[in-house]
């Protein structure tokens, strides 16, 4: 502990985002470049030493927070990251993309701002990058046996890269043409720039993982013909069943699903595409969904260039601080928190008739109406109360070109035919079942990532993915020195 007093001496300060008038005119990420680094070792000092460390209970990854805040305090910058990835694969990703519901375990968060773990937990990411201290690991020997990783998402690729260094081959199946699942095609690039993701490909390259693209199991090559072809199987496809809206006027041309819109952005910034065929410039644009993925249309929307971009939450506008009684900490809380999509909205009033930023809570979509030609304009609502009963009076109608559906995922897609296949048992929530091995019905295949927890956190999916490898060399080799952070069944910190 380098500063025993930091928690009282230091206020919380956190990694500064550009002037929304400059970020929103391009897809670099938000931060000011090089303004972390000159504070993250007074904001490291403000780490307790608590004795017990609930950040580490309410990090599903386990992460050793106390040991590299004190290194980072300290200008240790390579024993930081050694400690950072002993229990992270890619802290470049959840340093830019977790909510962090480490920090609302910090026990500083009792009655003061919490440590600010994330930016930590990204200063030492980056640095580690520029000081060399991330170079490839590939394996003293091979095993001899082999691995199929279905999906490139945060979870197959932390279970290829476990995989590998244990000396195994491993290859990953991607049906998109590049690697990076929701990464690559779903994440926003001012959220996270995809020269972090491709950095991290090339050092799995350089270790021994193979990349197939374009290849889609299921429909390109058959998923009992792939099991054949090696010695176990992960399924880490995710959960890309979205839910639909089933409202009157839901076929008009001009409501999409949020992630029919953004993989097209993302695309726009990878160079394939100069101007999105769902691009929201000009338009009246509504957003049906209160969540990050929402956020992440609202951020997108702005920089093409939306005439007004409204989101809609169906719940109460959160309050400001945590409710001790129905939330106590060490819990994550559902409170009013400002991501950088709402402040930008904020500051350019993008939605005038919106309770906060850009949002309308309590909020509920009755039907959309559209043109003689069949396309959206408008959006009717309604108010709800608590119970989602609509308020009487309370109905009120926007106008809408381009209406986006961001309403979570029911678990994973079987058009493609894989789970059928496989002959795949399901549990009720629809989402693939598997016992306390990660293992399937189907001998040899193993279920990881929200294809089999449900829709979850960039956090959650990297502990899977290293669950899963742990209990896949497992299987292999009779034992397993890899890291299993959590089991199947685990559960985030509930009342």
């Amino acid at each position: 502990m380098a500063d025993p007093k930091g928690f009282m001496t230091t206020p919380r300060e956190e990694y500064p985002r550009r002037p929304v008038e400059e970020r929103v005119r391009d897809w670099n990420e938000v931060y000011v470049p090089g303004a972390l680094l000159p504070i993250i070792n007074r904001q490291a000092d403000r780490c307790m030493d608590c004795g017990i460390p609930f950040c580490h209970d309410a990090c599903p990854l386990g992460n050793l927070i106390p040991e590299w805040n004190d290194l980072v305090s300290r200008d240790d910058w390579r024993a930081a990251s050694d400690r950072l990835h002993a229990t992270n694969n890619f802290p470049e990703f959840t340093g830019r993309l977790c909510p962090a519901p480490c920090e609302a375990g910090c026990v500083l968060a009792i009655n003061q701002p919490a440590v600010t773990i994330k930016n930590v937990e990204v200063a030492i990411a980056d640095r580690a990058w520029e000081d060399g201290f991330t170079p490839p690991r590939p394996p003293d020997r091979l095993s001899g046996r082999t691995v199929a990783v279905i999906g490139s998402g945060p979870t197959g690729l932390a279970a290829a890269q476990q995989l590998t260094r244990a000396g195994h081959t491993v290859a990953v199946y991607e049906r998109a043409d590049r690697i990076g699942g929701l990464l690559r095609y779903g994440i926003p690039a001012f959220k996270m720039e995809k020269r972090h993701l491709d950095r991290r490909l090339d050092q799995m390259r350089a270790e021994g993982t193979k990349f197939r693209t374009s290849t889609a199991i299921g429909t390109d090559i058959r998923a009992d013909e792939l099991k054949a072809r090696y010695d176990a199987v992960i399924l880490a496809v995710g959960a890309t069943a979205w839910r639909e809206l089933d409202v009157p006027g839901r076929e008009l041309a001009g409501i999409h699903q949020a992630m029919e819109y953004l993989p097209l952005a993302d695309r726009v910034c990878e160079g394939d595409l100069e101007v999105s065929p769902l691009s929201a410039a000009g338009k009246h644009v509504v957003i049906v969904g209160g969540g990050d993925t929402g956020a992440d249309c609202l951020g997108t929307a702005v920089r093409e260039g939306a005439a007004s971009v409204t989101q809609l939450d169906i719940y109460p506008q959160p309050e400001a601080e945590r409710d001790e009684d129905a939330e106590p900490w060490p819990t994550y809380p559902k409170i009013y928190r400002l991501s950088a999509a709402h402040e930008e909205a904020g500051v350019l009033e993008t939605a005038p008739a919106a309770d906060a930023d850009a949002r309308l809570f309590a909020a509920s979509t009755l039907r959309f109406t559209g043109d003689a030609d069949g396309h959206v304009r408008s959006l009717h609502l309604v108010e709800v109360d608590e119970r989602r009963r609509p308020l009487p009076g309370s109905g009120r109608t926007l106008p809408a070109d381009l209406v986006l559906l961001a309403l979570g995922f029911s678990g994973p897609d079987r058009h493609d035919g894989l789970i059928d296949q496989l002959d795949l048992s399901l549990d009720p929530r629809g989402t693939i079942a598997r016992d306390a091995d990660f293992a399937t019905n189907v001998p040899g295949v193993f279920a990881a990532g929200d294809a089999a927890r449900g829709q979850s956190l960039i956090v959650w999916a990297i502990a899977e993915g290293r669950a899963v490898a742990a209990a896949v060399d497992r299987a292999l080799t009779g034992a397993s020195r890899l890291q299993a952070p959590i089991g199947p069944y685990d559960r985030p910190m509930t009342v």
